[in-house]
């Protein structure tokens, strides 16, 4: 399997790294991007071949990445339709339908959309994958060989459980981020140095992550399991219950989907 990436930056370079971290050959790998520095940074990494712009020779692949921003897309699509042969095409850009982008490639129907999150950066990330009807099983595992070089995949037989993933795992580093800086926060109040605040809440976030990842138990009864009655976690949890924290939480991921449907119909109609 030789692969185009169409878009250099750093998704890309994610996916270019893990697939070499697990053996993938980096000369099998192409990549189109118009920045001189990008191209040059990739290099000073990997063996790969650049291109500044798409033509037969940068998508002579049997995989081809498209990873540019949602707007850049449709302009990428014109360029690179009359080059499509029966390549596998996946596309990274958040928002942009399945449907939408085959329109753009002329009915091109070998298309898989992923969105995958920013922890993609250490091989840690989490993608949703969706293939319209006509992609074959064989290309499916090329989608799934190309992204789980970056963390997990999760199929989805409807494209429209897309918004769900961008809420939930899409945006969900943030949510963590944002959870991070409030206990960074309170830690400093309580008398620690912005370095022992930072321990603590990353250690804290690391042991749960990976607590929670090795046990069959829902994050319920975990959560259940460290709360002793009459205690601190009780107290804290019970204020955050009364504030309605969880419920807050749940509403905002609901309004990332209803934002990343938003998204969607604006992008399908350019």
């Amino acid at each position: 399997m030789n692969i185009s990436f169409i878009g250099g930056g750093n998704m890309a370079s994610a996916l270019i790294g893990g697939l070499v971290a697990q053996g993938f050959d980096a000369s099998g790998i192409r990549v189109v991007d118009v920045s001189l520095e990008t191209r040059e940074a990739l290099l000073a990494r990997h063996p790969v071949r650049t291109y500044a712009a798409i033509d037969a020779e940068a998508v002579d692949s049997s995989v081809i990445v498209l990873a540019v921003k949602p707007q850049q897309l449709r302009e990428v699509a014109a360029s690179l339709a009359p080059l499509l042969r029966q390549q596998l095409v996946i596309s990274i850009a958040a928002g942009v339908r399945a449907e939408d982008l085959s329109r753009w490639l002329g009915g091109y129907r070998q298309l898989v959309r992923s969105m995958p999150n920013t922890p993609a950066m250490v091989s840690a990330g989490m993608s949703g994958l969706y293939a319209l009807p006509e992609v074959a099983q064989a290309q499916r595992k090329q989608a799934e060989t190309v992204l789980q070089a970056v963390g997990a995949t999760l199929w989805l037989d409807d494209e429209s459980r897309m918004d769900g993933v961008t809420a939930v795992s899409g945006s969900g580093p943030a949510y963590v981020f944002y959870f991070m800086e409030a206990m960074q926060a309170a830690a400093t109040e309580l008398g620690f140095s912005t370095q022992e605040a930072r321990t603590l809440t990353l250690q804290t976030f690391l042991g749960a992550a990976k607590l929670a990842s090795q046990s069959e138990e829902d994050a319920a009864l975990l959560r259940a399991r460290v709360t002793s009655k009459g205690g601190t976690t009780e107290r804290a949890l019970s204020y955050m219950e009364d504030e309605a924290v969880k419920t807050s939480i749940v509403q905002a991921i609901h309004a990332a989907a209803g934002r990343s449907r938003e998204l969607g119909d604006a992008l399908g109609k350019e």
